[in-house]
C-alpha cells in the first residue's frame, strides 16, 4: 500500500494547522496507513508541498484549507490518477459541501479512509482550474478591497460587507462579449459568473449545485441599468433565480469573453488572479478523481469508480 500525503493550510479558517495535523496523524495511524503531513503558510508553501508530493508519487494528496487550497491541490492533480481528498477548514467550503463531505475533520478524514472514489468535473480558463466558479466584474474588486481591509485587522464578514459597498458606490459596470456555442452576447454588466455545473439560485439551497457530472458549464450574466438598482436586483434573483429577466443563463461547453481592457482581475475559487483578455472557459468532464461518502450522486456512477 502506497503512502498518503497530506497538506494543510495554516491560514485557513482557525489557523491552527499544528492541531489538525496531530488529529490527523493519530486517525491514520489508528486506521494502519501512513500519512506524511505538512503544514503550509501561504500560496507559495502549499503549491510546492503539493508537487514533491505529486513527484513522490504519493497515492492519495490530502488537502486541508478552504476552496482556495483545494483548488491548488486540484490544479495539480487535474488529468492524473491520483485521487484527492478533502479535509475542509476554510469559512464556506463550497466544494467540499456540495459532494457530501463532513466539514468536521474527523468526518472528512474518515470519507478519505473509507468513502467511494468518483470523478468530477472541473473548468478551465486560460489553462487555470477551478473547482467551483470563476467570475469578473465586482466580486473580484470586492474580494481584493475585503483582503485589503483584513490585513489592516478587520474581521472578514466586516471586510467584505464594507468592501461591497464601496465597490457599488463606484462605477461596476464593464462592457463585456461572450461567445458561447455560436451565440453572441453584448452586454454592459456588473458582474460575469461561470460555474462548474449550474447554481440553484433560489430557496435555502440557493448557491449550491445537485451535480458536478453535467459536463456542462453555467454562464450567468447579469445587466442592470443604473447600479442604484443592483441591490434589488440580487434580492429578486434570490427569490426567482434565473426567471429573473435582468440575469442571463447559458449552459454550455466552452465560452470566450473578452473585455475592451487588455488585462481582467478574475476570481477563481475566490481567489483573485489576473488573466488577459479574451479569456476561453471550457469544462473538462470528470478530469478530478476524488474521495467522498458512499452514494454521493453528485459524482460520475462509471465503472472506473472504486469503492475502498
Amino acid at each position: 500500500m502506497g503512502w498518503t500525503a497530506i497538506v494543510l493550510n495554516d491560514s485557513s479558517g482557525s489557523g491552527d494547522g499544528a492541531k489538525s495535523a496531530q488529529q490527523l496523524s493519530e486517525i491514520f495511524a489508528e486506521a494502519g496507513r501512513e500519512a506524511r503531513i505538512t503544514v503550509a503558510r501561504g500560496g507559495d508553501q502549499l503549491r510546492t508541498a503539493m508537487k514533491e508530493a505529486v513527484k513522490g508519487r504519493c497515492e492519495t494528496l490530502v488537502a486541508g484549507g478552504g476552496d482556495g487550497t483545494i483548488n491548488t491541490a486540484a490544479s495539480e492533480l487535474v488529468d492524473s490518477d491520483i485521487p484527492l481528498g478533502v479535509i475542509p477548514l476554510g469559512t464556506l467550503n463550497h466544494f467540499a459541501k456540495d459532494l457530501g463531505i463532513p466539514i468536521d475533520l474527523a468526518g472528512a478524514a474518515k470519507v478519505v479512509l473509507e468513502g467511494a472514489l468518483c470523478r468530477v468535473d472541473v473548468g478551465e480558463v486560460n489553462g487555470r482550474v477551478f473547482l467551483n466558479n470563476s467570475s469578473l466584474g465586482a466580486y473580484p474588486a470586492i474580494v481584493r478591497l475585503r483582503d485589503r481591509y483584513q490585513a489592516s485587522g478587520w474581521g472578514k464578514w466586516l471586510a467584505a460587507l464594507w468592501a461591497g459597498l464601496v465597490v457599488l458606490r463606484r462605477n461596476p459596470f464593464m462592457g463585456v462579449r461572450i461567445e458561447a456555442e455560436g451565440e453572441t452576447i453584448l452586454r454592459r454588466t456588473p458582474l460575469v459568473f461561470v460555474g462548474n455545473n449550474e447554481y440553484q439560485m433560489t430557496g435555502l439551497q440557493a448557491g449550491s449545485r445537485k451535480s458536478l457530472t453535467t459536463g456542462r458549464l453555467a454562464v450567468y450574466v447579469l445587466h442592470a441599468e443604473r447600479r442604484s438598482g443592483l441591490l434589488r436586483l440580487a434580492a429578486q434573483i434570490l427569490l426567482k433565480g434565473a426567471e429573473v429577466k435582468e440575469l442571463d443563463l447559458l449552459s454550455v461547453e466552452t465560452a470566450t469573453v473578452e473585455t475592451r481592457r487588455p488585462l481582467v482581475q478574475v476570481a477563481l475559487d475566490g481567489e483573485v488572479v489576473s488573466s488577459k483578455s479574451p479569456m476561453s472557459y471550457r469544462i473538462k468532464p470528470g478530469a478530478l478523481a476524488v474521495f467522498v461518502p458512499q452514494g454521493t450522486p453528485a459524482c460520475y456512477p462509471e465503472g472506473s469508480m472504486t469503492s475502498y
